[in-house]
């Protein structure tokens, strides 16, 4: 090191030289025995404390000499002593003043002892404190006790700090992460702080965080499509989906940056240390007991809000849309869009005709649910009138009552088979038909009129059977079962005399 870089002295140490009645420089190191050399302007030595008096500090030069430092440069900012008799301090020597070897510990205007000590974080890696100055080219000026450093953007945040406001007039815990040419060069970071903390914190949240439990944060960033929660060394994302049950959330009307929130863990991704939050979670669903508040048939009132091809959105509470299909929006007008009647944001007034709390859907209609009515269902072996209302190839379909149709099978029209149906009936004949099934659930009714035929040929059978067993005749002579061959030819055309 040359005479230039001390800081302590007004006075080149050429002129410090030229002493008129001070003993010289040469005088004092004759009379050290143990001093083998001279002391030039600039030089170094490594002394110990030997005594402190008043302003003085006196530091061992080997043998009988001493020099002296102001005691100044040992005081903190509450003029405190920080140096103690036996300490080691590193000194420069400036000139002899009055008959003393005045030292100093100052180099380019600061303290080699406060130096020392920076250099001693820098290689324990120890972290120390320093005062955010000011915003400079490319950084941050920071002073560690009195010593200049330099923290560059990229070094003061873990996502960089362009924001000056955040960090000037600040103290932050730092590292030394570069120390050169004994202090010109001193470089802090404080991002290699944060990402040890971090990086501690994560460990120990992963030892203790489950799924489902809950979790305290501050917001630290909003974003369109989620919050981020600072948990302390760990962020968490709350999505926009997951912020309330109502829908289209933005997380700008929700929260703010530094506001405290208790969300629920819904998901972990320690390999990509993805944290997903949710407050929906904390808050009770809204679904639940829906169709205890919303029965069917109902009225609501309510926003209309959002348009589809199929139909039209109303809100009727925070996180529960009910939905107007298009065939329940016209009023019984055939429309093919929502918007033709009614739009965003209009009120309307609808009812309750379908509630599904698992699907999560509930159906509304411009108009009241009709009933539907009653349907009487005949019994299995009664014989009914009917009217046919279509022929199929399959069989039948008779109109038996009033919203009730059966079908008689091919097999059970008593026709030969491959008979054409729809040569021999039309729509609305008369034809009855004996109810073989009834399926009531499905509103399902199996008819034959192969059975009716069945069933009157038997009666006429047990008919003849019992008039025989009385042997009795009609007036006509004839007796019972020859009236009813009569009868029988007579209905299809045939007279009997």
């Amino acid at each position: 090191m040359d005479s230039n870089e001390v800081i302590g002295t007004d006075k080149p140490a050429a002129q410090d030289a030229e002493l008129t009645e001070q003993e010289s420089f040469a005088e004092l190191l004759a009379k050290s025995s143990n001093r083998k050399g001279r002391l030039s302007p600039g030089e170094k030595v490594t002394a110990k404390v030997v005594g402190i008096s008043g302003d003085i500090i006196y530091i061992d030069l080997g043998g009988k000499s001493e020099g002296t430092i102001d005691a100044a440069e040992f005081r903190d900012e509450n003029s405190a002593l920080t140096i103690k008799e036996g300490d080691q301090v590193e000194a420069y020597f400036i000139s002899v003043v009055d008959g003393a070897m005045k030292m100093t510990t100052l180099v380019r205007g600061q303290s080699s002892v406060k130096l020392a000590k920076v250099r001693s974080a820098f290689e324990s890696a120890e972290p120390i404190t320093g005062d955010v100055k000011r915003e400079i080219k490319g950084g941050f000026e920071v002073y560690v006790d009195g010593i200049k450093g330099f923290c560059p953007f990229s070094q003061i945040d873990l996502k960089g700090g362009r924001e000056g406001g955040l960090y000037v007039g600040r103290s932050f815990q730092f590292k030394v992460i570069e120390f050169k040419e004994n202090g010109r060069t001193i470089v802090l970071s404080r991002r290699v702080l944060l990402k040890e903390e971090k990086a501690a914190a994560l460990n120990k949240l992963k030892e203790s965080m489950t799924i489902g439990m809950d979790v305290t944060g501050k917001i630290s960033s909003l974003q369109n499509f989620g919050a981020f929660v600072d948990m302390g060394g760990i962020e968490g994302l709350i999505p926009a989906s997951e912020l309330s049950w109502a829908k289209n959330n933005k997380p700008a009307d929700f929260l703010s940056v530094g506001q405290e929130v208790t969300a629920k863990l819904i998901s972990m991704d320690w390999e990509k240390n993805r944290l997903t939050l949710s407050l929906k979670s904390m808050q009770p669903d809204p679904w639940e007991g829906l169709a205890d508040r919303y029965p069917v048939g109902s009225k609501i009132t309510g926003p209309i809000v959002r348009l589809t091809p199929f139909g039209a959105f109303v809100n009727l509470e925070n996180g529960i849309d009910g939905l107007i299909h298009l065939s329940n929006l016209g009023s019984g007008r055939r429309i093919n869009h929502p918007k033709e009647v009614v739009e965003t944001a209009q009120m309307i007034e609808a009812y309750v005709i379908a509630v599904d709390p698992q699907a999560r859907k509930i159906s509304l209609s411009v108009q009241p649910k009709v009933a539907p009515k009653k349907v009487v269902f005949p019994s299995a072996g009664e014989v009914i009138d009917g009217n046919v209302e279509k022929v199929m190839p399959f069989g039948v379909f008779v109109k038996i009552g009033e919203g009730l149709t059966g079908l008689v099978p091919n097999s059970e029209m008593g026709t030969p088979r491959g008979t054409d149906h729809s040569k021999s009936f039309s729509k609305g004949d008369t034809m009855k038909v004996l109810v073989m099934d009834v399926d009531a659930d499905n509103a399902k009714v199996t008819l034959s009129r192969k059975g009716v035929l069945n069933k009157e040929e038997e009666d006429d059978l047990k008919s003849y059977r019992e008039t025989m067993a009385k042997g009795s005749k009609s007036e006509s002579g004839l007796s019972s079962f020859g009236e009813l061959l009569k009868a029988r030819l007579e209905e299809k055309g045939i007279r009997a005399d």
